[in-house]
């Protein structure tokens, strides 16, 4: 069952939802006490206490103390750290725009195929090398986001035949479309010149963080807060859209505009995503329906909410995948399937229980 603003408020007064101002400050203190210990633990263990110190004289333009802390903190335990956050809030609006997209609290960009292009862009460019080095990683960013706008284009025309716009059909197309993509990687997977370019490949397609550094910072860094930004602003035609085209038509929306501009910035998104983290899998399924559950259905407290969740998750998650094992790092997708198929089947099994 499809969630709109009416329905939140009618399960409302079965289910409380939590105010949003408080349970965002509870957010975003834990995030930057996980943030906090993302950059102390480690194979070297380093104080919190000395963490701050680090960082507060980077910022403050100090110089920096002698010492292997220092390169540990700023250089690689930090940009990491904020690069899961920056990916996880990425994943929890990216998810939640799709399902209100095409009003379907089931869809991710897995399931338009947006995932699956920007994983083929991406590969092709580290099978082939063309450029998966560039200035600010846009080599890689770039090739991740134009398979993602290629199969957004792609996708759309297929949904669009015939006039009109049908969600069931977007999402049938969607499917199709990004299967034969998924199967166009495993063959470019295959052909790559060694095991170990295989062995990266692959690992990068389960979702790896280890390639952050300040550099590969700097597209999420502006393409994560403009997107939260954008759908901020047009919280109230999401909420229409739910109620169904010739309802959001009459709330004057324009309804063909808003679904054209949504696909648009979850294909750009979706496409820097995938060009930095991998494709990780669950994340952008599962924050929402947690944040629904929290907040209610309303994208003006569900957006920002989501944002911080996906964050504070992927963050979690990436510390377990650091610390795990002695001998080697988890792939990010991997924790995140095992954690997200479970919780997945709870919320369903929870929804489908109280027949909403």
């Amino acid at each position: 069952m499809l969630t709109t603003p009416t329905a939140s408020r009618r399960t409302t007064a079965g289910a409380r939802t939590l105010p949003v101002v408080p349970l965002a400050l509870v957010l975003a203190v834990a995030l930057v006490a996980a943030l906090t210990a993302a950059v102390a633990w480690g194979s070297t263990s380093i104080p919190p206490a000395e963490v701050w110190s680090v960082v507060g004289r980077r910022l403050s333009g100090q110089a920096p103390r002698p010492g292997t802390d220092d390169l540990i903190v700023w250089q690689l335990r930090v940009p990491r750290a904020l690069l899961a956050a920056l990916v996880g809030a990425g994943l929890g609006l990216v998810g939640t725009a799709v399902q209100a997209l095409v009003r379907n609290p089931l869809a991710d960009p897995y399931l338009l195929g947006i995932s699956n292009g920007a994983s083929l862009g991406a590969v092709a460019a580290l099978v082939l090398g063309i450029g998966a080095g560039g200035t600010l990683g846009l080599g890689l960013s770039g090739a991740a986001f134009a398979g993602a706008l290629a199969t957004f284009a792609l996708v759309w025309a297929v949904a669009r035949r015939g006039g009109g716009f049908a969600p069931l059909r977007l999402v049938l197309a969607g499917v199709a479309i990004g299967q034969f993509l998924s199967g166009f990687t495993s063959y470019l997977v295959l052909r790559a010149g060694d095991e170990q370019q295989t062995h990266s490949v692959l690992f990068w397609l389960m979702g790896s963080l280890g390639g952050a550094n300040w550099q590969l910072l700097a597209v999420p860094a502006v393409t994560v807060p403009a997107a939260l930004l954008w759908l901020q602003a047009r919280a109230r035609g999401l909420n229409a859209l739910l109620m169904g085209d010739e309802t959001a038509a009459g709330l004057g929306i324009d309804v063909g505009r808003l679904r054209r501009e949504l696909f648009t910035v979850t294909s750009v998104l979706t496409g820097v995503l995938v060009a930095v983290s991998g494709a990780i899998a669950f994340v952008a399924l599962m924050v929402p329906h947690v944040c629904r559950l929290l907040v209610g259905g309303d994208h003006r407290r569900l957006l920002p909410v989501s944002a911080l969740c996906g964050a504070l998750l992927l963050v979690v998650v990436d510390i377990v995948c650091r610390t795990a094992m002695d001998t080697q790092e988890l792939p990010v997708g991997v924790v995140t399937s095992l954690l997200g198929a479970p919780a997945l089947l709870y919320l369903l099994d929870r929804r489908l229980g109280s027949g909403r």
